[in-house]
């Protein structure tokens, strides 16, 4: 369950572009800004805790960067990565949290050949008692500049911890529908669906560990498995800190885990060859049946991941996502 009085008592409300925000405290104050055109930052307290990026001329696709827990631990890589701190490899494809597709109806948009155009906010950063949101529309755009598909991207950010002072938690979900007045297709390779990088000492590499709903743990028994929910969590200031990517039982298929032991995973509903799990797929959208994908990024701190914790966690998301779904 998620805690009102916490989240009243933090009331999160957002800024963006020609919106202006409420006054309020520095210790109660939570805020979705935009600083420039294509950014909005969330805040809670003194700390940002998050960039959505949607005019990035560079990486030509929505994506979040610079992700922390509440008490300000970053846990995506470094964006752009640092030389000497960072592995820089995938700069532009692995910025942080993103949903990406390297085939949809033959375009490569997870190499960044393709471009995801932010045509609107079909619901502007809002608030409520329980939680802050937004809703954007993106069109998917061939390289010569028609339209694939159009997507309706729905976010939302839910506190997950009773108090600022005691943080274990937040949610950040991830819902999306594509459609098209034309027939289109996802194709089958690894590189589908959504994909977080976390920070360089979360990786496996560097002592990190990977964790999924059935128990297996690191890169080479995750790889290609199917699997509920993959965490990523590790040390960082001596505290404990994570990610864990949550897909709904709802999606079309369950996803497969593309598990890096060098800090990346993606769940990857599509790729059921390049997966190692069956025939070539190709995932067809007809003009009348779009198709929606529901995830969610469980952003944690303060204990260490174990299954019995994460799968709480998973729990609070289905009971969210049913509540919204009333």
């Amino acid at each position: 369950m998620l805690y009102p009085k916490m989240l009243l008592s933090l009331v999160i409300f957002f800024t963006c572009l020609t919106a202006h925000g409420h006054e309020q405290s520095d210790q109660e104050r939570s805020v979705i800004k935009s600083p420039i055109h294509g950014e909005l930052q969330l805040e809670i307290g003194e700390n940002v805790i998050a960039s959505y990026i949607y005019g990035d001329p560079e990486i030509p696709r929505p994506y979040f960067k610079d992700v922390k827990t509440v008490g300000g631990i970053k846990v995506t890589r470094n964006h752009p990565p640092i030389r000497g701190t960072d592995r820089g490899d995938h700069s532009t494809m692995h910025p942080g949290i993103w949903m990406a597709f390297g085939d949809l109806d033959g375009a490569d948009f997870w190499r960044n050949k393709a471009m995801v155009e932010h045509t609107r906010f079909l619901v502007p950063p809002t608030t409520s008692s329980t939680d802050a949101s937004f809703t954007a529309e993106n069109h998917y755009l061939r390289p010569n500049g028609s339209v694939i598909c159009k997507e309706v991207f729905e976010f939302a950010v839910h506190l997950l911890s009773p108090s600022p002072n005691d943080p274990q938690g937040y949610l950040m979900t991830w819902d999306s529908t594509f459609s098209s007045d034309n027939l289109f297709f996802f194709g089958d390779q690894e590189e589908m669906g959504l994909g977080i990088r976390v920070a360089t000492p979360l990786s496996e590499l560097e002592g990190g560990q990977l964790l999924d709903s059935e128990g297996r743990v690191g890169a080479s028994e995750i790889w290609s498995q199917s699997a509920k929910w993959c965490d990523y969590s590790g040390i960082i200031d001596d505290q404990h800190v994570g990610m864990t990517i949550f897909c709904h039982p709802e999606n079309f298929r369950s996803s497969w885990m593309h598990a890096r032991n060098y800090g990346f995973v993606a769940a990857n509903p599509f790729g059921r060859h390049a997966m190692k799990k069956g025939k070539p797929s190709q995932v067809k959208v007809k003009p009348d049946e779009p198709l929606r994908l529901r995830f969610a990024i469980y952003v944690h701190s303060g204990e260490e991941s174990t299954a019995k914790t994460i799968e709480a966690a998973f729990q609070k998301y289905m009971e969210l996502s049913a509540s919204t779904s009333e």
